[in-house]
């Protein structure tokens, strides 16, 4: 109990479920607005390959945020063995559809299929997931972009928390281009969040403890539980725990969710920490929703 009392009192935790929750509800009101003034309701179209049980999920609990929000929601699911050209024609047709406003294909996508082909398949004016070229580009020159979910998450959570990012050193473990990279790059632009110094640190990173311990922001997203210990973090740091691992566990589904960071070891030195469950996943949602909202016109 006494150890719980000095977390609590230690840190703060970065609630992105209570964060989501209340952008919901911001959306909502904006879309209500809208089609009050006559507007075009929001349309994000999904489509779904194959019966992946993760990637069903996703695709379900974005079909029931959108609904939440005010949006209309299209899910085409295909089978497993869909052509890689079948599934080219069914985008095409999406892209030309004037209704849809955001238009995502679940990944991963099976092997016989070219993802990156598919990404760019996609019109960069409805790639709310952010994962086009075009898009990615713009996010590096500092144009107006659609951020991929992920980054576009953090940052905002970061943002609903008013964290000081200025002139701070951000470490990020990991350089994926989903994560990595594009948050490299957010934080490093001249905009709030943003103006850190920023270091990667990868798997060929030498003396990364040396590294972790200088973090004002310190960002794991290396798919590794547990990896970021207490001894690599100082004192007053903001961490986040972009990581998310089923591990086996004695309970009734006979796995646990959990983190890159250690949460128990780390938390009595952070300054901001984000849980998992319940940090940063909530947020990804959220980057879709403003991308379509955006992509809408509104």
């Amino acid at each position: 109990m006494a150890d719980k009392q000095l977390i609590t009192m230690a840190m703060i935790i970065l609630d992105g479920k209570k964060t989501a929750d209340e952008i919901k509800q911001e959306i909502a009101v904006k879309v209500e607005q809208i089609v009050k003034d006559g507007g075009k309701r929001p349309h994000l179209a999904a489509i779904l390959v194959g019966e992946d049980g993760a990637s069903q999920t996703y695709v379900n609990n974005k079909e029931k945020t959108c609904f939440q929000v005010g949006f209309k929601s299209t899910v085409i699911r295909m089978p497993e063995s869909i052509t890689q050209e079948r599934l080219l024609e069914e985008i095409k047709r999406l892209n030309e559809d004037e209704d849809i406003d955001g238009l995502i294909v679940q990944l991963p996508l099976p092997r016989h299929i070219d993802e990156q082909k598919i990404i760019e398949a996609i019109d960069p004016e409805k790639d709310v997931d952010g994962f086009h070229p075009v898009n990615v580009g713009k996010m590096v020159l500092g144009m107006p972009s659609y951020i991929s979910a992920t980054p576009g998450g953090i940052m905002e959570l970061i943002s609903r928390y008013n964290i000081q990012t200025s002139g701070k050193h951000c470490v990020i473990i990991g350089r994926s281009n989903i994560v990595g990279r594009p948050l490299a790059n957010l934080l490093s632009q001249k905009t709030q969040p943003g103006d850190c110094t920023v270091t990667i640190c990868h798997s060929h990173t030498k003396n990364i403890k040396e590294i972790t311990l200088q973090a004002d922001i310190l960002i794991a997203a290396l798919g590794k539980p547990g990896f970021v210990r207490g001894d690599m973090v100082k004192d007053g740091a903001v961490v986040i725990d972009v990581g998310i691992t089923r591990v086996p566990a004695n309970n009734k589904s006979g796995f646990r969710l959990a983190g890159d960071v250690l949460f128990d070891e780390v938390a009595p030195k952070a300054s901001f920490i984000t849980p998992v469950p319940g940090g940063v996943g909530p947020m990804t949602i959220i980057s879709l929703l403003k991308n379509t909202l955006k992509a809408s016109g509104n």
